[in-house]
């Protein structure tokens, strides 16, 4: 066999190959989609009590006609936030860090969760098909400036299905909720 049709051989070999594990791919990430993956809740055997995704137990935030408040837009660069819609979802609020490490969430993780969140974990939704939402206030400047009160109302609602209504933004595939009505008084 010459040296040209090896290299020539080798080539197709090596297509032949990239195919394959394209095709594999591209099937596991199917069923992923379909349920055949991780997708959905984890431990679903930690469950709420007195809500339901069809009988929320709350609502949480505000609709605006607008997706960012001012100070939000102001704090953009070029005063060009994010790409966001105003929407709601319906979900546990969670503790995400415990959630994310461990699929702990539901009523028999209340407590924890509740400590957690005073103590600066994330707050999540979860929704009912597995979906997760970081969750946090909309207005920037209070957010930062810790003039808000909605991670207070959050470790409240702690394990309860809540509608949680808010500006929805999603960067490469991270969904956060944006949640407005929560500023001091």
């Amino acid at each position: 066999m010459s040296n040209r049709l090896k290299v020539v051989t080798g080539w197709i070999g090596i297509a032949a190959l990239a195919v394959t594990l394209s095709a594999a791919d591209e099937k596991k990430e199917a069923g992923a989609k379909k349920g055949g993956g991780k997708a959905g809740i984890l431990q679903p055997e930690m469950t709420v009590e007195g809500s339901s995704y069809e009988s929320p137990a709350g609502k949480l935030g505000e609709k605006t006609g607008e997706p960012w408040s001012n100070t939000t837009v102001a704090a953009a660069v070029n005063a060009k936030p994010v790409p966001g819609r105003v929407t709601t979802v319906t979900g546990e609020i969670i503790d995400l860090s415990c959630y994310m490490q461990l699929g702990k969430h539901g009523e028999k993780h209340k407590s924890c969760g509740q400590k957690c969140l005073q103590n600066g974990q994330p707050i999540g939704l979860l929704a009912k098909d597995g979906s997760i939402y970081l969750l946090m206030e909309e207005e920037h400047d209070p957010r930062r400036d810790g003039l808000t009160a909605f991670r207070k109302a959050a470790g409240e609602h702690m394990a309860h299905i809540m509608e949680v209504s808010g500006t929805q933004s999603t960067v490469n595939g991270h969904r956060a909720l944006f949640v407005t009505g929560f500023l001091k008084k």
